[in-house]
């Protein structure tokens, strides 16, 4: 049977997560914005959030809002909260800096749990990964005297393996478990990057065997622009840890300054420069959503959603490079067309927010909390008919 906008309509009416939209700041109800995959919508307890931080403890209590409102302490407090979303216990993830900076930080880390292995060490990844991972494994390999290997095939010799869960052009998810497994057993450590799997995949990090992570929070977890990423260290690995970025948050007792450094015992080793503090309320207020509309609603309304864009799209006669099994693909569906760019544009002006990867790749995300099947519906027959003018 053909998919109408009743069908749309009538898988709105019973979603169960329809209601959180509302914790959303939407100025422009007719505005579809399929681009939560990039940069997550607004909720409205960040903006009541962030209004007391500023003009009552940053105002109000100045200094005195380190201790009196546990601003030291943020980057794990909110790593706690956030840390059940991953599968890990309290106390091995911090919230604290950028996805390059955690990057950065980890595979050294990861370099040094392998000591000895190769001299110089050897860190590996896919052509196709995402630059800034490929970008920051290159800056370790140049600062330490090692060399990457483009491609993960064969793994011999290889100290470290930086990968993501999800691609970000196609929404395929990686084995995890398997590539964890398959790197170990030729000496390898991976570090995997969650960037676009937390919150909208339910994640057992423990079960899957990873130890090392890292992520952003301002994609499905709507942490905001530039909102602190995290990193997680499975705990049997803290006291292990020693990681290149060493700054006084990460000392033992950062107010004693004349103390030679001492690395914090935990996750806290991994921070290091005094954290910003509006970020990491904004990501605390985002991973909150998340956490309580439940990750196990979110990820099975994200494989609807995607699973519904994708049988419309063959339906519509568009094409799609993302997967069709719903346990191998994200919180997006690819398009593929080489009048990407003019598309987007045109998209644009009738109000359909799209991501677009070169050279023919438009990413419509659908972030489970904002948005609509109605809007999958909407957004991908708009596209098909501009698609269609485009080619007459």
């Amino acid at each position: 049977m053909p998919i109408d906008r009743h069908a749309a309509e009538r898988l709105d009416a019973h979603d169960p997560l329809a209601q959180w939209r509302d914790e959303f700041v939407i100025p422009d109800p007719t505005l579809i914005y399929l681009d939560g995959n990039s940069l997550g919508m607004t909720p409205k307890r960040t903006v009541a959030a962030l209004q007391t931080t500023v003009e009552q403890q940053w105002a109000g209590d100045l200094i005195t809002s380190w201790w009196e409102h546990d601003w030291l302490d943020l980057p794990l407090t909110v790593g706690d909260q956030l840390a059940p979303l991953l599968g890990m216990n309290s106390g091995e993830v911090a919230v604290h800096d950028s996805t390059t900076v955690g990057i950065f930080q980890l595979v050294n880390v990861a370099l040094d749990l392998t000591p000895g292995r190769s001299t110089p060490p050897v860190i590996a990844f896919e052509p196709s990964e995402f630059p800034t991972d490929r970008y920051a494994a290159e800056g370790v390999a140049r600062l330490r005297g090692g060399s990457v290997q483009i491609g993960l095939d064969d793994l011999t010799g290889v100290d470290v393996v930086i990968r993501s869960m999800v691609d970000y052009r196609t929404a395929e998810i990686v084995d995890v478990a398997a590539e964890t497994k398959r790197a170990k057993s030729t000496g390898a450590v991976t570090v995997w990057d969650l960037s676009h799997a937390v919150g909208i995949l339910d994640l057992d990090l423990p079960a899957l065997g990873v130890e090392l992570a890292v992520g952003c929070t301002y994609k499905f977890l709507n942490g905001g622009p530039g909102a602190p990423a995290f990193t997680a260290v499975a705990a049997h690995l803290h006291d292990c840890v020693t990681q290149p970025i060493w700054g006084w948050f990460g000392q033992t007792d950062q107010f004693a300054m004349d103390n030679p450094f001492e690395p914090r015992h935990g996750i806290g080793r991994m921070l290091h420069g005094t954290p910003g503090v509006l970020g990491l309320v904004s990501a605390r207020e985002g991973i909150s959503i998340s956490a309580a509309a439940g990750i196990i609603s979110i990820s099975a309304k994200g494989r609807q959603l995607t699973r519904f864009g994708i049988e419309l799209t063959d339906e519509l006669g568009l094409v799609t490079n993302t997967p069709r099994d719903d346990s191998r693909r994200g919180g997006h569906v690819s398009v593929l067309h080489p009048d990407a760019t003019r598309l987007q544009s045109e998209l644009a002006a009738r109000k359909v927010i799209v991501d677009k990867r070169e050279p023919d790749v438009l990413r419509l995300g659908m972030s489970p909390l904002t948005t609509r099947f109605t809007d999958v519906f909407d957004a991908l027959t708009l596209l098909a008919e501009l698609a269609t003018n485009n080619a007459n």
